[in-house]
């Protein structure tokens, strides 16, 4: 019922899902620009609207006692930033525990402007063995964009640049990682 509800919602707004939607038993999602809480309710709706549940981290101040049960509920896995956790590893276990695992990833990591990119969704796939998915959120033309899968080879630099290409093409905010790379051509 949540999902009819959601995938309404999502179609009355006006968004599309445009690209190739995968058929891969494992992915991460990863999710750029995150400019607007928003982005949240864009996921929720994309999910009902191309049949795949994918799951999602998010920080883990959200997951207090009277918010954490809905966070848990619509998919929410709780990010510890702090360095006694090492997020990559838990991750590549997780990943290794499930046939079938989907899981959003927002490398800015905030709304706000960033100059670079966490990496740990790359770390997290090159482990794993599970391909990553660039996801554009372009607010000008409602429109969310998938890519095509992308492996990790273990050539950073190299692997990213499909993805930067990616980001690229997709309207709306882009931040300093992004405009950096299309002055420069160097992946931060």
């Amino acid at each position: 019922m949540l999902g009819a509800i959601t995938r309404w919602l999502f179609k009355i707004a006006g968004w599309r899902v445009v690209g190739p939607i995968p058929t891969l038993p494992k992915a991460i999602w990863v999710v750029a620009p995150h400019s607007t809480n928003w982005d949240f309710l864009l996921g929720l709706g994309i999910r009902p609207t191309i049949h795949i549940w994918i799951q999602y981290l998010a920080k883990s101040s959200l997951f207090t006692w009277y918010s954490g049960w809905l966070f848990r509920a619509l998919g929410g896995k709780p990010v510890y930033r702090d360095k006694s956790h090492n997020l990559v590893d838990a991750m590549v276990a997780v990943f290794n525990q499930h046939e079938r695992l989907h899981i959003c990833i927002a490398p800015e990591g905030t709304r706000s402007n960033v100059s670079k990119l966490k990496t740990g969704f790359y770390y997290i796939s090159l482990e794993a063995h599970v391909p990553f998915i660039p996801v554009g959120f372009d607010w000008p033309r409602k429109l969310i964009i998938l890519g095509e899968p992308l492996y990790a080879t273990g050539n950073y630099a190299s692997d990213m640049v499909p993805f930067y290409e990616f980001f690229s093409q997709v309207q709306g905010v882009k931040k300093d990682w992004l405009r950096q790379w299309e002055e420069t051509g160097v992946i931060t």
